[in-house]
Formats: C-alpha cells, structure tokens, sequence
C-alpha cells in the first residue's frame, strides 16, 4: 500500500505497520490509522504520520532519548483498553516542538503522550491529570543551547 504525503513523498506500507488510535489524537479525531516513520537513521525522533490526512505528520519522540525519567501514571482504563498487561510490551512517544533554527528550544508535551500495544499496534492519547507533566516541557536548561536534559 502506499500514500501520497506531503512530507515525506511516497510512503509504501504493509498492513502490519498500521497503527490504529481508535479515538485519533486531541484535535484530530478523524485521523485515526498512523504509521511511525524513521526519517534519518539514528536520530532520537520519528514521525506519527495520519494515513487518512496525508498532509498530517507529528514529530515524536521517546522521552528517555533525550535522560529523561519520564514513568507516568496511567488510569486503570487505558490498560484495559489497550490490552496492557504488566508483560506486554508497550511503546509511549510525546510530541515534540522545535522552533525553526533553535533546536535548543526543543519541547515535548509531557501532559499527552501517545501510549502504543506493541503486540496489537493499538494506541491512545493518555491526557494525564498530573501537574508535574507540562505541554511543554523544555528539553534543555535554558542556560546552555548544549545543556544536559532536565528533569521531569
């Protein structure tokens, strides 16, 4: 299979790389089967890209790429309705936000990560009611565009 994105050109995909978020992602709840795209090998970011809406990609990342101790708590009902047991293995992205020209300026939205079933390739967008997870949660100390990443 294949789509036309406008991001990435010609996308060819196996059924088995779908992933499906039955409720889509705050915002775009009519895009709701992705496939995980690795642009450039070795880089800690990939992109969530709608199969539905072509033209709708999200950078994300894995939170522990960039030394953050990122374990939020899930309610009961999202391992339910993914199918989560303590064994299974699971895959979590955050969203993230680079300003053009200031990759220093990296965020990632802590509050809404996307939690994966990495066996059924079902996810969801888990909105946390935590405090301590921002929208966006700067990545690198401000003092320093090189400094190491903060913490969550």
């Amino acid at each position: 299979m294949k789509i036309q994105g406008t991001r990435f050109a010609t996308i060819e995909y196996e059924a088995d790389d779908i992933i499906a978020l039955p409720d889509g992602l705050v915002g775009f709840p009519r895009s709701r089967r992705f496939l995980i795209v690795n642009n450039k090998e070795g880089s800690p970011f990939r992109w969530l890209q709608s199969i539905e809406e072509p033209h709708l990609a999200f950078l994300v990342t894995e939170p522990s790429k960039f030394g953050l101790a990122y374990t939020p708590e899930f309610p009961d009902k999202v391992a339910e309705a993914l199918d989560l047991e303590p064994t299974t293995p699971a895959l979590m992205f955050t969203t993230a936000a680079i300003p053009p020209g200031l990759p220093h300026d990296l965020t990632l939205n802590l509050a809404a990560p996307i939690v994966i079933n990495a066996l059924t390739r079902t996810g969801m967008q888990v909105v946390l009611e935590d405090p301590a997870y921002t929208m966006r949660h700067r990545v690198f100390d401000e003092k320093s565009p090189q400094g190491a990443g903060a913490a969550a």
